[in-house]
């Protein structure tokens, strides 16, 4: 009962962990469905948290720190829409400017503002997201087995939590199940037919960046208002790069990039759990080894163990209306 109690510990832990990490792979699914590569991932998470943060602090307001969060980030996806579907520019080249522009700017704004470094102050308990406990939770903490789960897993958790896990079977039954998803999907493989057809390339992409740009940020205003409850700068700690790894994994699949996700956030919070841990023979584990753990686990998984992952056809490809 002691180890299940301690897996279920590190779980739900992990669960935590992977919440930026399922939001970021999701929005990259949507972008790259309908033949938008965003590998500024990255960059929407920090403009996303950093702006959450600057609303949150002015305002009071979890929700306007929300708001602002999703707002900025979906502006920042319109750029890179702008620059890959009208400007047909090189959209790895575009997504690597949006990461370094973001990762520069945030910390010099917010430095600017505060002149903490980059740092915002600490959110006061009224600005962040507070965690849901479900009915009857403490009290069935005891029962054996089922309690945990229910008491740790299941409850105790942020709206964005709850949120990120609904999110993947509704883009399962958006993408497989709508005419929407169905045009979106076609929209990655064969723009040319989608066109032929009568409808709009350009506004099925434009769709689909809006929703990239709303749930990455919705990533970034997670680590400031229900994680950490400040802005630093660097602290999207490379999830972004991640959930891009995570959807290749999942084959651009909405539940095995939950699951992918999932198992990302277990490590990652194995690694936490096992830092100070001595080895028989090799004794104390570098605190170091366990920090790079869910990196080498990530190369490791994407280099043997998925087979061929095959993109969308026209992933990356800028379309050209035929006259």
């Amino acid at each position: 009962m002691e180890a299940f109690n301690a897996f279920i510990v590190v779980f739900a832990s992990g669960m935590r962990l992977a919440i930026p990490l399922i939001l970021a792979c999701l929005a990259g699914l949507w972008s790259e469905r309908s033949g938008v590569v965003d590998i500024g991932l990255e960059g929407k998470i920090l403009v996303g948290a950093f702006a959450s943060a600057v609303g949150a602090t002015f305002t009071g307001s979890v929700w306007a720190g929300l708001a602002l969060g999703v707002a900025s980030s979906v502006v920042v996806s319109l750029i890179h829409g702008y620059a890959s579907i009208d400007q047909r520019a090189n959209q790895i080249v575009s997504g690597t400017a949006i990461i370094m522009v973001s990762d520069g700017l945030t910390a010099l704004i917010g430095n600017a503002i505060w002149s903490q470094g980059g740092r915002t102050p600490q959110l006061p308990s009224s600005a962040v997201f507070s965690d849901i406990i479900w009915p009857f939770a403490q009290e069935l903490e005891q029962v054996p087995f089922l309690g945990p789960i229910y008491a740790r897993l299941i409850s105790g958790h942020d709206l964005i939590t709850y949120f990120a896990f609904l999110m993947a079977p509704l883009t399962y039954w958006a993408l497989y199940s709508t005419r929407f998803g169905l045009r979106l999907r076609a929209v990655g493989e064969n723009p040319a037919a989608v066109d032929t057809a009568g409808i709009s390339v350009r506004a099925l992409r434009y769709s689909a960046v809006v929703i990239c740009g709303a749930l990455v940020g919705l990533a970034g205003v997670y680590l400031v208002l229900s994680e950490e409850g400040f802005f630093q700068p660097h602290m999207s700690a490379g999830r972004g790069f991640i959930a891009l790894a995570a959807l290749v994994f999942a084959k651009w699949r909405p539940w095995p990039a939950l699951a992918t996700c999932l198992l990302f956030g277990f490590l990652d919070a194995l690694a936490a759990r096992l830092q100070g841990a001595e080895l028989p023979i090799i004794g104390p584990i570098p605190v170091q080894a366990i920090q790079a753990l869910p990196y080498v686990l990530t190369v490791v998984l994407l280099a043997g163990f998925i087979g061929k992952a095959i993109p969308p056809k026209a992933s990356g490809i800028p379309y050209v209306k035929e006259r």
